[in-house]
């Protein structure tokens, strides 16, 4: 079995994608499926070296924010993967970012009730406080709370996935992990 290598931009995502990998039944090991995240989506030329065609040539997933798509698309062509739309070539795009898919598929009331958990309501409702902050949407608001202080994606991002309802999953998420097993 061909082993595969699913590039994602950084921590948080891939504890978010090895989160659910684990809740759908994977075995990542025993599957062969390692999950590397490369410091942002600028390093992937560095990542496709490594893990591509002229590499190790393993098969190779991903994860990208929307912003990040062209980047990413023009680095897989120019590997030699692929040319077409990223998710034909494995990736998948989230629209913001990972969070903001998250917060989209669990719901406002929902990610209130995790951060609650972890005794930060307060926090979060100090942020919303903020002059910069104070008109704009929840979900804004949510984006700021998770990467405005070191290491909130990263402690967030398995807690929201936890809490996601069974079945339930934001599409590129979702969609990455069926891809583990089996062609695209």
């Amino acid at each position: 079995m061909q082993a595969t290598t699913v590039l994602v931009e950084g921590e948080s995502d891939r504890l978010a994608v090895e989160a659910l990998a684990l809740r759908h039944g994977h075995d990542l090991a025993a599957e062969r499926v390692q999950i590397v995240p490369m410091g942002g989506a600028t390093s992937i030329i560095h990542f496709l070296d490594r893990y591509g065609p002229q590499g190790a040539g393993d098969r190779l997933l991903g994860l990208c924010d929307a912003g990040e798509s062209p980047g990413v698309a023009r680095a897989l062509f120019r590997a030699g993967i692929g040319s077409g739309p990223l998710e034909q070539n494995g990736f998948q795009v989230c629209h913001t970012d990972l969070e903001d898919e998250l917060v989209r598929c669990l719901g406002v009331e929902a990610v209130l009730n995790v951060i609650e958990s972890q005794g930060e309501l307060p926090s979060f409702r100090l942020l919303q406080r903020q002059p910069s902050l104070r008109q704009q949407p929840v979900t804004a608001q949510l984006r700021r709370f998770f990467g405005g202080r070191s290491g909130n994606k990263v402690r967030y991002a398995p807690l929201l996935v936890a809490s996601l309802p069974a079945g339930q999953a934001p599409p590129p998420l979702a969609r990455l992990v069926e891809s583990f097993v089996g062609e695209i």
